[in-house]
């Protein structure tokens, strides 16, 4: 089965595509490279059109322009790049914890799939305005509450706990990470926020 019919089986109907799954044992560096890599250049593409070409102006942001396109494509890419990496053994770590396996395979598996909801979303970032859309990515805690028992064996009693712990350690880490490399993509992009905050100041005093 392609990747492609993988997601739409895992979307409209999880467990029978988690246990498909399962069965996968292909290495890390695959699902990286078969799965997570192509949705977050496919993002960052989206991103870079969204803020570099489309652009974003309200009353208060105005980002537009190939150097804030290049900047919050590369977080994007960057940041998704780390954060798969860096959640896949900080959920795996847990596992004891929640009375379920370690496997850091299955683990990489219950982050990738789990994340297919909200690269999806960002791939609408194309216009900024839609933006809102990616809390549709949610549905993605829903998928992984469905993959733990199937992936992690994770006995029903700990499920809700391990989805909530684990989701929460999810959004610290990719936080932090998101906030390091934007840090470093200052260096040479300069920060587009502080950027319109000053702007916006300038523009109150003119008043």
């Amino acid at each position: 089965m392609n990747e492609f019919s993988r997601i739409i089986r895992l979307l409209t109907r999880p467990v029978a595509a988690w246990r498909e799954i399962e069965a996968d044992n292909r290495a890390i560096a695959s699902i990286f490279f078969r799965l997570v890599l192509p949705f977050l250049l496919l993002g960052s593409v989206a991103i870079f059109i969204g803020y570099g070409i489309v652009g974003l102006d309200t009353f208060i942001l105005k980002i537009k322009g190939i150097n804030w396109g290049l900047w919050f494509g590369l977080r994007y890419l960057i940041t998704g790049t780390i954060v798969f990496f860096a959640c896949t053994y900080a959920i795996d770590m847990l596992a004891p914890v929640f009375h379920s396996e370690r496997n850091l395979i299955k683990s990489a598996q219950l982050i990738a799939y789990s994340s297919v909801p909200s690269w999806i979303t960002a791939l609408l970032l194309f216009y900024p305005f839609l933006g809102f859309l990616g809390l549709l990515g949610l549905y993605g805690v829903y998928l992984f509450y469905k993959g733990l028992p199937v992936l992690k064996k994770t006995p029903a009693d700990k499920r809700i706990i391990y989805m909530l712990v684990s989701a929460l350690l999810i959004i610290i880490l990719s936080w932090l990470i998101q906030i390091g490399v934007g840090s470093v993509l200052e260096q040479f992009f300069g920060d587009p926020y502080a950027s319109n905050v000053e702007e916006f100041r300038n523009l109150n005093r003119g008043k």
